[in-house]
């Protein structure tokens, strides 16, 4: 089937939806190349997201059959661009100068301004509240944005423009269209004269606290980025405080001259609204890495993630513990800006008993490392991975701790020890290597040069081994980690 056609296949006489065995009988030497929607529509979402630049408000338009589009909701927002005519010329020429033609109108409603931008008069036409209703009535019925099926019982019955829907009474035409077709033509006509609402689903979600600026000439290098950066975290910073509000996370996006949008994110831990702040973490973020093309010719700065901020009564007991993990957190944010939200990690609980289960790294940007009081100095700071076996354990039987074994071919004697503590298997977890799950004993041990050291015993005594003749495997000794 033809999807697409350039203007010399359209003045040759071949129309979408035609055959292309019907088409090549018309032309032989057609070119043809395979339609690929999907990079259509991303094609067309890129663009919406160019278009952030009139309003924060941007919908696809799904419609087929060539007439897909954009819906830009500007409520409120004409008079930044010099008015609905003066913005309406502005979205037209920047979109060319893009490389993508297109109409463009406004009306008070998103049906109306379908109708209006496809099949309307003259050049970018605008419709008020007032002329919306004279605005459609002369357009034909296809404006509607109705199923094929629907124009053609609507044509049979002499119904071929808008404005000779006007005088049906609603239920003759729900008596004439017994099919259920009229529900979709009732309802596109009210949604088109603004007596039923319309719901849009945006390509983003719209930021609730967002600043712009738009530039005369376009800017060229990342040092004029950098200088207009402040005065955007400025506004934005006064928006948020005014509502009591902080930011923990930021985007910067830049609207390039050739159609594209080029854009650097930084997140924070903890809620704020310090311009400065955010400044220092964009540079460390690098704004390098922004791809400037031939210019950007207006700048976003959007807070993506907000939190309520709070006057908090500080401790004056633990005031040197809060402007410690004050600095921590400034300290992770810039750590993450620079070498990225998944090489700055900290350990975060699992719910598990065995040592090498019991925690995992996650991002530590947003939370506050913490040690267990209860294990403090009881455990590693660093487990061994996996744990490393010990030769030639001396210890009695059946739980008593090594007095002597050797560990990376040196001996060690033990002159203090302290356990065990009992782990029980967890069975339901079975060992990668496929090996008998078992009951581990850990001790705290100290040999007679210093050194601390975690160690275990995987097995016990007079329970799952008892010695000469026992097909089952003798307990073993391993070293888990060196306490400090």
């Amino acid at each position: 089937m033809i999807h697409a056609l350039n203007p010399a296949a359209r003045a040759a006489g071949l129309r979408r939806g035609q055959t292309q065995a019907d088409a090549l009988a018309m032309i032989p030497h057609l070119l043809c190349q395979p339609a690929d929607v999907a990079a259509d529509h991303r094609a067309l979402e890129a663009l919406a997201v160019w278009a952030e630049r009139w309003s924060p408000s941007v919908s696809l338009d799904p419609s087929g059959d060539g007439l897909e589009g954009l819906f830009l909701d500007v409520t409120g927002a004409t008079h930044l661009f010099g008015g609905e005519a003066a913005l309406l010329a502005l979205i037209r020429v920047r979109l060319a100068e893009a490389g993508a033609t297109a109409r463009v109108a406004m009306a008070p409603t998103p049906g109306a301004a379908w109708a209006l931008a496809r099949w309307g008069e003259g050049q970018d036409p605008v419709a008020t509240d007032e002329t919306l209703s004279d605005g459609l009535a002369d357009l034909p019925i296809e404006a509607l944005r109705l199923d094929d099926r629907t124009v053609s019982a609507a044509r049979r019955l002499g119904l071929k423009s808008i404005g000779s829907l006007y005088a049906m009474p609603r239920a003759g035409l729900a008596k004439r269209f017994r099919d259920g077709d009229a529900i979709g033509l009732v309802k596109r006509l009210d949604q088109a004269r603004g007596h039923v609402a319309e719901a849009l689903t945006t390509v983003r979600p719209p930021a609730r606290y967002r600043v712009w600026q738009a530039f005369a000439e376009p800017l060229g290098d990342v040092a004029g980025v950098e200088a207009r950066l402040p005065e955007l975290a400025a506004e934005l910073s006064r928006a948020l405080e005014r509502d009591g509000q902080g930011a923990k996370a930021l985007t910067l996006t830049g609207f390039r001259t050739d159609g594209e949008t080029t854009s650097l994110s930084v997140r924070m831990g903890l809620p704020g609204r310090e311009a400065s702040i955010w400044m220092r973490l964009f540079r460390e973020t690098g704004f390098g890495r922004l791809e400037l093309g031939f210019g950007l010719d207006a700048l976003m700065l959007t807070a993506d993630l907000t939190e309520a901020m709070t006057a908090r009564q500080g401790v004056l007991e633990s005031e040197a513990e809060a402007k410690q993990a004050e600095g921590l957190a400034v300290l992770i944010d810039r750590l993450t800006a620079r070498l990225g939200e998944g090489r700055v990690l900290t350990s975060e609980p699992v719910d598990s008993w065995i040592p090498e289960r019991a925690e995992r790294l996650v991002p530590a940007l947003g939370k506050a490392p913490a040690a267990d009081a209860a294990d403090a100095g009881r455990r590693p700071i660093l487990l061994l991975e996996p744990p490393e076996p010990l030769e030639d354990p001396v210890f009695d039987l059946p739980d008593g701790a090594p007095a002597r074994f050797t560990w990376r071919r040196v001996s060690r004697r033990i002159v203090r020890a302290e356990g065990p503590e009992r782990l029980s298997p967890e069975w339901w977890r079975p060992r990668p290597d496929g090996r008998e799950v078992r009951t581990r004993d850990y001790y705290r041990v100290e040999d007679g040069e210093g050194g601390r050291y975690w160690l275990f015993r995987e097995g016990r005594y007079g329970w799952d081994y008892t010695g000469v003749g026992d097909d089952r495997r003798a307990p073993s000794w391993w070293m888990h980690g060196v306490l400090a």
